[in-house]
């Protein structure tokens, strides 16, 4: 169980197994076949990472500007930091993973849209490919603004140009102007598109499996795999497109680094 001082917390809680719990455990749903060989893949956190950084189509940016984030800015500090939304993934010890299942990385389970941290109590948030997936996201948003200390930081990363993704709910998509929208109430210090190469492949990759699997869903499911191990290259391509000017039509997602006022 990593360090915190439960003084943080406003709510009551339970610990079981190394985990501080605010709410009812529940497992992942799982909807379709797709969906249950990530939920497989997500208990082995190592794999999975290397999985989705490597060969999923997305441009693997967020996590390398979060690991950038916590060596320059977090590290060795005497911070208080979460990965919020975390899933099975750990940035190491210096933050608490923070979600609503109970993967082995997960130190707090809670609800997003209820953190059971204090009013200006966490120093900085990292928030990857999550705010997709939960129904209201500008109440997650306001959560965060609220446990953030003043001059607390968030980064987060959230799609724009990408395909229904389960995991198990996908609600909603962010423009760039939607970005600085959904996060007016903090100063917003980088926000910057993210994989436009990404943006085209994945959609990409599901229309090449539409095409070819002729209605039938398990084909489909087979084509899109098969596809996706052989136009995975194609991504790094954003090592070099992402910093195009116009890249922000046609991108994957964007990431937004804001500090709280």
């Amino acid at each position: 169980m990593k360090n915190i001082s439960t003084s943080l917390f406003k709510d009551p809680f339970e610990v079981k197994n190394d985990k501080y719990i605010f709410i009812p455990v529940q497992e992942e749903v799982v909807t379709d076949f797709l969906d249950k060989i990530k939920y497989k893949i997500k208990k082995f956190s190592g794999l999975y990472n290397f999985l989705i950084e490597l060969i999923s189509p997305v441009f693997p940016q967020p996590f390398f500007d979060a690991r950038k984030i916590i060596k320059n800015e977090i590290k060795g500090k005497n911070l208080v930091a979460l990965n919020l939304g975390s899933g099975n993934s750990d940035f190491g010890d210096d933050l608490l993973n923070v979600d609503l299942l109970p993967y082995e990385n997960v130190d707090i389970i809670c609800d997003i849209e209820n953190i059971p941290f204090k009013d200006n109590s966490v120093d900085y948030i990292i928030n990857i490919a999550v705010l997709e997936h939960v129904p209201n996201p500008q109440k997650v948003i306001a959560e965060i603004h609220r446990i953030l200390k003043p001059g607390g930081k968030i980064y987060c990363f959230i799609p724009f140009m990408q395909p229904f993704h389960a995991s198990p709910y996908d609600f909603q998509r962010f423009t760039y102007e939607g970005m600085k929208h959904q996060f007016r109430e903090f100063e917003i210090l980088r926000l910057k598109p993210i994989g436009p190469t990404s943006g085209m492949l994945w959609n990409l990759q599901e229309w090449l499996a539409l095409l070819f699997s002729f209605g039938i869903k398990p084909l489909h499911t087979v084509l899109y795999l098969f596809f996706m191990v052989l136009t995975f290259p194609l991504k790094f391509i954003d090592l070099i497109l992402q910093h195009h000017p116009m890249s922000k039509n046609v991108a994957s997602g964007f990431s937004i680094l804001c500090q709280k006022k």
